[in-house]
């Protein structure tokens, strides 16, 4: 009775690789034998599902009473006794190369008995380290052995051997979606310099970085099969995205997840400075009782300027107008203002009016200093500021002087122009100054917002590696694809020239390629075509796209 509840049980545990091969299965049922120490009475159903008939299913087998119950097992059979497989195979006496699959030392032993000619070690489920030792090749999925047997697979390139490097304490959310996709993920909590970037990323498909890794011209250029870049953060000034667009590698950044985490810190410090509840802290710690009003007043009826009204400053405008405070803004672009927020014509305009201006600006180049000496002039006699954006728009020394001058009445900065690699001594003009909160760069630094990052990244670029969707890159054509139906999928990256898409359909043409779905997104410097043909092609196609002038990057999906 218990017979098919344990067959059904099985049957939800059949390896991911297993169950999406089932076209091997089809294709090559004669030459597939399953030898197992297990029982054929639950073994035959779960194989027959793959077209393996129970005739090339070796395995013990339980003897029954009148009742239909299984009172024991076959003694007789070969497969009761110690190193029973390689009598069976023995008996097989099978012609060909013999290869061996399993995830044990007694699938191995067939091999040193020298009547399997190669043993894969299988550790999709389990790795033990004694049958990997052994084998001629380990297999981490069904997917690398057909790889390396050249047989018909339902991918083109096993994720096993899609290598990724995770850099600066990526969350492990991340390390765990990536490894359960298949993909051979390397996490590595610290940053790295250009030179030792140089040596890792040599081989690597996927880099997972945050904003302290610098990823150069330099580094792409040693960097021979990279695919992809998740940048585990907001900014994307660390990558030299020019480059990679030249050398078709894609790039993905988490421009919504930590917005949330940002703008809490931002209420948070916008309550202590205007409470001044930082020196009373300190004294507090010093031992000092100094229990007074002066200086600490409610946000309630203040103005708040806040300069960039992207996510960021959107959010920060709502919460801060539900705790009462009076929202101006100023941004370059028209952006409609949210709640009674009052958009500002000019800076000036705004820094005049504020009691506490927070700066939500990107990384361009052209920002660095956006606030300096005459912006901070410009501002409200004992008027605070926070920065949390980037480390360069808000000039610290001119920072420094309004603050020892009285100029300014506080000051909340959590981002540098030049950071620590990884945790250690830091140095600023800023420390030990009156109402001045300085914190490492951790505005999206929260459980909640590296988890939902996390999960954000990773999705991206599986979704790029998978199936080649480019929605959100930052440095790339945006296309979303529909689903691979049966399909080969070829992806062109090209310089975008004149006529490559006329010279690639001109290639198609001559092999007599039936395409099924053809898909085109450019940008001012690069095409991607994407193109889905019948599973059925003289492979010579391959090398006829790879040679077409002015391709960047090419890959076949199936």
């Amino acid at each position: 009775d218990d017979l098919p509840g344990l067959v059904e049980d099985l049957q939800q545990k059949i390896s991911k690789s297993i169950s999406s091969n089932r076209e091997f299965f089809e294709k090559f049922t004669d030459d597939i034998y399953v030898i197992s120490c297990g029982f054929k009475e639950f073994i035959d159903p779960i194989v027959a599902e793959y077209n393996i008939p129970s005739d090339r299913v070796y395995a013990n087998t339980f003897k029954f009473n009148k009742e239909g119950y299984i009172v024991g097992f076959d003694e007789e059979n070969p497969l009761a006794s110690h190193n029973g497989k390689i009598e069976c195979l023995r008996r097989l006496d099978l012609d060909g190369e013999v290869q061996v699959i399993g995830d044990g030392y007694s699938d191995y032993v067939m091999r040193e008995a020298g009547i399997a000619h190669k043993f894969f070690a299988y550790t999709e489920n389990v790795h033990r380290v004694k049958a990997a030792d052994k084998a001629d090749h380990v297999t981490p999925n069904l997917d690398e052995f057909l790889f390396v047997n050249d047989l018909p697979r339902n991918l083109s390139y096993p994720k096993n051997r899609i290598k990724i490097l995770l850099l600066e304490n990526v969350h492990p959310v991340a390390f765990d979606n990536l490894s359960e996709d298949g993909f051979s993920v390397e996490l590595i909590t610290s940053s790295m310099s250009e030179e030792e970037l140089i040596e890792k990323i040599k081989g690597v498909h996927v880099l997972g970085i945050r904003s302290k890794t610098q990823v150069t011209k330099k580094v792409l250029e040693a960097a021979n099969k990279l695919l992809v870049i998740g940048a585990f953060c907001i900014g994307t000034k660390q990558i030299d995205l020019d480059q990679c667009r030249k050398n078709g590698v894609v790039v993905f950044n988490a421009p919504y997840s930590n917005t949330r985490s940002v703008v809490e810190l931002a209420i948070a410090e916008i309550i202590m400075m205007m409470r001044n509840i930082f020196p009373r802290s300190v004294e507090m710690h010093q031992g000092k009782w100094n229990k007074t009003a002066g200086n600490s007043r409610e946000v309630r009826g203040k103005n708040l300027g806040i300069i960039g009204y992207g996510n960021i400053g959107k959010q920060l405008s709502i919460l801060a107008e539900s705790l009462g405070m009076r929202v101006y803004y100023y941004d370059l672009e028209d952006r409609l203002a949210l709640g009674n927020a009052i958009r500002c014509s000019t800076l000036e305009d705004l820094l005049n009016v504020s009691d506490v201006v927070s700066v939500h600006i990107d990384d361009k180049k052209s920002n660095t200093s956006f606030i300096g000496e005459r912006e901070i002039n410009q501002m409200r006699d004992g008027a605070c500021i926070i920065n949390l954006s980037r480390g360069f728009v808000v000039d610290l020394k001119a920072l420094e002087k309004a603050l020892k001058s009285g100029k300014l009445g506080g000051a909340s900065i959590d981002v540098f122009p030049k950071e620590p690699r990884t945790n250690g001594p830091f140095k600023s003009g800023l420390q030990g100054l009156e109402n001045v909160i300085l914190t490492p760069h951790i505005g999206g630094s929260t459980e909640e917002a590296q988890r939902d990052i996390a999960d954000f990244v990773p999705n991206k670029i599986m979704d790029y590696i998978n199936t080649g969707n480019t929605v959100d890159a930052v440095n790339f054509p945006n296309i979303r694809l529909p689903k691979q139906v049966n399909a080969h999928r070829f992806l062109h990256i090209h310089e975008n020239m004149p006529g490559i898409m006329a010279k690639i359909n001109e290639v198609l043409a001559s092999y007599n390629m039936n395409i099924t779905g053809q898909y085109l997104s450019t940008d001012s410097e690069v095409g991607y075509v994407i193109t889905d043909l019948d599973k059925e092609y003289n492979k010579d196609v391959i090398k006829a796209l790879k040679n077409i002038d002015h391709t960047i990057k090419f890959r076949v999906l199936y």
